[in-house]
């Protein structure tokens, strides 16, 4: 956990700059890198070990407990299809594998703008729609590299405690009021190792309606000027999250005010006795996918198991472990998640309307100039 040292005792000229520029180094080279080679090597070690299993590889924390008890468990026993699962997701790393032709990972969960950007560079197997069945899936929620697995909204939360429950008087409700340290004084936390879902809310909080967003980034310095307008908030930012499941923690352990992060994580980490709230109001509307890296080792096999995973009897399990809504119609129609949990879902009707849609489009065009950009400068 990268945390900024009291203020009392802060030289911003070199201790931050030094504090930044070795995150960079660690998480862009060792993890990528090392750590691939490393896992690489192991894996050829095992022999044939696993040659008959796909390899499904996740994120940790809550979400992946959810994903075990409510998909794959289910989905490997019935398919009969055997399952290595491992945790540590990264398109980047997907990338890399492809890049120096040692391919490990047979199914990847990922964002929606990793795997448009993972696609067009040629990373991503193309999707057997005669595998998988995809007929009965929300409007936008797979492409042909990439199946969605849930819809999830990025959103502020804060501590409730501080700044009151969502919807009372005076409690935050815009990306603006996540800017303003005058009304709201106190902590805030930005993601550290990505760009997705970082540079949008930057735009809001600068008045830019939400319809007009990929408009503003994708014009000439747009990118830079949401940079900017992190970077005004960068002296009140104690603490960059890395992942979701410290996201839960920083808001269980209330070592942050206010943060931006995953509507599913912090429900969970409420569940927990985390005193935390957000609004689905300027929320980053998105989903998360299965994607099958090119050249897997098991491809074939991998896609059959998409496939099944993919089946709405697996996706209406999932509002019971996590907050996130399902991408097969049907999952709305057999599951027996009580209203009240179906209208806590970002997918709901209700909630929908409220959130900006991600657009793959521009991640596809513009994600590795402004990941290069944002690296930068977390690295001042």
């Amino acid at each position: 956990m990268i945390r900024r040292p009291p203020r009392s005792t802060l030289d911003r000229s070199s201790a931050a700059s030094d504090v930044y520029k070795r995150q960079e180094e660690v998480h862009m080279i060792f993890s990528f890198k090392k750590i691939f080679y490393a896992t690489a090597f192991s894996t050829l070690l095992a022999g044939s070990a696993f040659a008959d299993a796909v390899t499904v590889v996740s994120w940790g924390g809550s979400y992946g407990k959810a994903q075990d008890a409510a998909l794959f468990t289910d989905a490997s026993r019935d398919s009969g299809i055997a399952i290595n699962r491992e945790s540590g997701a990264s398109m980047s790393k997907v990338m890399l594998q492809v890049e120096s032709g040692a391919v490990i990972w047979d199914l990847v969960v990922t964002g929606s703008g990793g795997a448009a950007n993972a696609a067009k560079n040629g990373a991503l197997e193309k999707i057997d729609f005669n595998v998988v069945d995809v007929s009965n899936f929300l409007d936008n929620t797979y492409t042909d590299y990439c199946i969605g697995s849930d819809v999830f909204a990025t959103v502020g939360a804060w501590n409730t405690e501080k700044y009151g429950e969502p919807g009372t008087p005076g409690a935050p409700n815009s990306w603006a009021d996540f800017w303003d340290v005058e009304k709201y004084p106190g902590t805030r936390s930005l993601r550290l190792n990505n760009v997705d879902g970082v540079l949008e809310p930057a735009v809001m909080a600068m008045g830019i309606p939400p319809e007009e967003v990929y408009d503003f980034l994708s014009s000439e310095g747009g990118i830079d000027k949401a940079i900017d307008k992190i970077r005004e908030l960068k002296p009140h930012i104690s603490v960059y999250w890395k992942s979701g499941a410290m996201q839960a923690q920083l808001m269980k352990d209330e070592e942050v005010d206010f943060i931006t992060g995953w509507n599913g994580r912090f429900d969970n980490a409420k569940k927990d006795g985390a005193k935390v709230g957000y609004t689905f109001n300027q929320a980053l509307r998105d989903y998360d996918c299965f994607a099958i890296p090119k050249g897997a080792p098991n491809k074939d096999l991998a896609m059959k198991f998409l496939g099944e995973v993919s089946k709405a009897k697996y996706q209406a399990n999932l509002p019971f472990h996590i907050t996130y809504g399902p991408t097969n119609k049907e999952a709305y129609e057999i599951t027996t998640a009580p209203k009240e949990l179906i209208e806590a879902l970002p997918s709901h009707p209700k909630n929908f309307s409220k959130m900006l849609a991600v657009s793959l489009d521009w991640y596809a065009n513009n994600r590795e100039v402004a990941l290069e950009k944002y690296m930068e400068f977390l690295s001042e």
